[in-house]
């Protein structure tokens, strides 16, 4: 049993990924560091994460300003960035994908947030992305909005790894899961091997929260629920998927070499300083799950975590709570709702402003060129 608590929780079966990319990370040797001491079991991005890379460094001027010179977007000159910072960090995690047998060691990179409504264009976008990937270590994330579902189907059957992104609702999720199946089918349908393909299913927690706290505050919280909806959201997607992995459908594919879509749990920071700095983490450590945390919160959890399953007294408690919740006139489907709304426009607003960022950049990076 290892001291770090980050390790520990490998040991207990939930991978801890880290929710951040820059180029310096992997120059400087700090995410080989991660992965063989503190146990880093693969890697997400979100134009978010590129934007404040970015635009807060310099290391990525040389880059931009000789992109500028040949002609390229910015558009373009994003892609070729985040491609080979993701194909670099590929590199780092390729011996934890063979010893993990490609359960871990992977590392995200997501469609343009623009298409978060647009079957065909994330279809068009998740296969160029892959190919230029070209990593077996790679994931393509697509939101888990309702034109995200055929994609991730499709994407799937085709043998590319899919991280779906943005979920709020254990309803979607549920959509999600046979979306995944879907594809899983479809390529035993077709022989094609299942082992290699790889999904998660990354479940938005302390956002859920952030609204329902809110909404409970006003009321006085009569059933004293402030706190615990997002846990017992995400403990019911939990129990949905333990559910998933005992029926007929997945036992034939299970056998047939496929791996399960791991729930991931996604915005596990504290938002809310009345809450403990690793609230959410410590309420869902659970056996074959991942949790992508930011730096700040992976450090505190190497610092100061107390790793141990919880997420079956998280599980026991849900119905009740998102009962008396529903009894409160709280309507949990209409905030969740809300909530995928804001993120698809809240990552399309970074993916804008990190293209403007780029565009300045360039402008300000440009030769002079006197009349």
């Amino acid at each position: 049993m290892s001291g770090n608590p980050l390790v520990r929780l490998g040991e207990l079966g939930q991978s801890p990924w880290y929710d951040y990319i820059t180029r310096d990370l992997v120059a400087s040797g700090e995410l080989r560091r991660l992965i063989e001491e503190d146990g880093l079991r693969g890697m997400t991005s979100n134009p978010t994460i590129f934007e404040k890379a970015v635009a807060g460094s310099r290391l990525y001027d040389d880059e931009i300003r000789e992109a500028t010179e040949q002609g390229r977007s910015a558009g373009e000159i994003f892609e070729a960035i985040a491609v080979a910072d993701v194909r670099a960090a590929c590199a780092e995690f390729a011996p934890l994908y063979r010893t993990s047998g490609g359960s871990d060691g992977l590392v995200s990179l997501e469609v343009s947030p623009t298409l978060a409504n647009d079957t065909e264009g994330t279809i068009h976008e998740a296969e160029r992305l892959w190919g230029a990937l070209d990593r077996p270590t790679a994931m393509i994330k697509i939101p888990g909005t309702e034109a995200g579902l055929p994609a991730i189907t499709h994407c799937l059957a085709a043998g590319i790894s899919v991280n779906v992104t943005l979920l709020f609702s254990v309803e979607r999720y549920a959509a999600v899961l046979e979306a995944f199946l879907a594809g899983m089918e479809q390529r035993l349908a077709r022989g094609l091997p299942l082992g290699r393909v790889a999904s998660v299913a990354s479940f938005f927690v302390s956002r859920v929260d952030g609204k329902v706290d809110a909404l409970l505050d006003r009321q006085g919280d009569p059933h004293r629920l402030r706190g615990k909806i997002a846990i017992a959201n995400a403990s019911a997607a939990y129990r949905l998927f333990e559910w998933s992995l005992g029926t007929p459908r997945w036992d034939r594919l299970a056998k047939a070499g496929a791996r399960p879509q791991r729930p991931l749990w996604a915005s596990t920071s504290t938002k809310d300083p009345r809450y403990p700095e690793l609230y959410y983490v410590e309420a869902l450590v659970a056996p074959r799950t991942v949790d992508t945390m930011p730096p700040e919160t992976f450090a505190a959890y190497r610092d100061h975590g107390s790793p141990a399953v919880r997420i079956h007294e998280g599980v026991a408690a849900a119905q009740p709570q998102l009962r008396a919740l529903a009894a409160s006139g709280i309507g949990l489907a209409a905030v969740t709702r809300e909530l995928e709304q804001d993120g698809v426009a809240k990552f399309a607003a970074s993916y804008r402003s990190l293209l403007a960022g780029i565009e300045a950049k360039a402008e300000e990076l440009a030769p002079f060129h006197p009349r």
